[in-house]
């Protein structure tokens, strides 16, 4: 069965549904239990309201299935998602390896928190091959957070390879995979043993929900996962976790179009005389495009232009005549959004002397949307005349 019908079909087995088409949001604190034998029977679930109940096991048994895990955990934000895998597995003494091109708040995290606990954290080049990033490893090194595309610069990593060379050295990997949205990408088919994503972006996909998921296939993995949500006391709530449910039905539609919209916009956007370059791994210029094109089905809605500016004075003011392109952070709503990029490219640490390639010019982050395509290029034309 296509994975399109089994998100969608209302014909399989949901969790307490009834006859209604949808998942009721089922709100409570309290669970009461059938006899005092289950009260403290370590196997019965849930035991209480943080554990979730009929609609957030709806999400987590639809996004196992998008996954292809055997167990998901929703957490409360997309960070959340991201930051428990750290403190699940690791502890003081360990070292954490992380590509420089990830998600800014991850760099956050690990040099304000995990450094407190006495965990270390190293950060490699994104155009490293496995055997490179693997031979920064010591016996310290627990695991290896993974992003790709990565954060802002869209740099492509050979997941697949790094995952195999990681399990052979029996370190973990942990994968952001945010940007495939679990249709694009699937890590754990690619050996990846945690897949996180902010279910805030393409899941939820109408700006108005923030969650994340945690995802693996290794029941030894999950057990560990699930005592530290627990012990942590994060929780997701039912109304969450009812629009995420909602989202994955039209999620595989949604990000096509504005994958297919967005690929359109940057084809039109390389032909411009006011660009530098567009940096979209879906085009052939992308100097990563061949390993894209190898590991994903296709490409979403968000990418760079690096213009013909001066820095961020003129991504102001090309930002502000724009219509339709919302000024905002964030990404795969229904609605395109625009932001300049300088400030975090130039607060991004330099692992070599080379030139940084995206402090050239004015940096743009697009996120197409829902919208018409056509109509987005002519938002765009009407303010191309700043970079004349």
């Amino acid at each position: 069965m296509k994975e399109t019908t089994r998100l969608n079909s209302a014909t399989l087995g949901r969790a307490n549904s009834r006859r209604a088409v949808n998942t009721a949001v089922e709100r409570g604190s309290t669970v009461l239990f059938e006899n005092a034998e289950m009260l403290y029977n370590d196997d019965v679930r849930p035991t209480y309201g943080t554990d979730g109940l009929s609609t957030q096991d709806e999400l987590r048994r639809l996004l196992a299935d998008l996954e292809g895990a055997t167990e998901s955990f929703i957490l409360p934000s997309g960070l959340a998602a991201l930051t428990v895998p750290l403190f699940a597995f690791l502890q003081a003494g360990d070292e954490l390896l992380v590509v420089n091109s990830c998600y800014a708040p991850v760099r956050r995290f690990v040099e304000t928190q995990l450094k407190r606990y006495g965990v270390a954290t190293r950060y490699y080049d994104s155009c490293l091959t496995p055997e490179e990033v693997l031979a920064l490893a010591t016996p310290a090194t627990k695991m290896i957070y993974v992003e790709s595309p990565g954060s802002l610069t869209f740099d492509i990593q050979d997941i697949p390879g790094i995952a195999a060379a990681a399990k052979a050295r029996g370190i973990l990997t942990l994968c952001d995979n945010t940007y495939g949205g679990g249709v694009l990408f699937k890590p754990l088919e690619h050996g990846i043993d945690l897949s996180m994503q902010a279910l805030t972006k393409y899941v939820g996909g109408h700006s108005d929900v923030l969650i994340g998921s945690v995802s693996t296939r290794d029941k030894a993995l999950a057990a560990t996962l699930y005592k530290t949500i627990k012990a942590w006391g994060f929780f997701t709530s039912a109304d969450e976790s009812y629009l995420a449910t909602r989202g994955i039905r039209t999620l595989q539609l949604r990000i096509k179009l504005s994958g297919d919209s967005a690929l359109k916009i940057a084809r039109w956007l390389e032909t411009r005389p006011e660009v530098l370059r567009v940096v979209h791994p879906g085009l052939e210029s992308h100097p990563g495009h061949d390993v894209f094109a190898r590991d994903f089905t296709g490409s979403n809605g968000l990418f760079m232009v690096l213009f013909k500016g001066d820095g961020e004075r003129q991504s102001q003011a090309f930002l502000n005549k724009l219509k339709l392109f919302g000024l905002g952070f964030s990404w795969g709503g229904y609605e395109s959004l625009a932001v300049n990029c300088e400030p975090q490219v130039r607060g991004r640490p330099r692992l070599s002397d080379e030139p940084d390639p995206y402090l050239a010019g004015s940096s743009i982050r697009f996120y197409v949307g829902l919208e018409d395509a056509d109509d987005l290029i002519a938002d765009i034309e009407q303010a191309l005349d700043t970079f004349r």
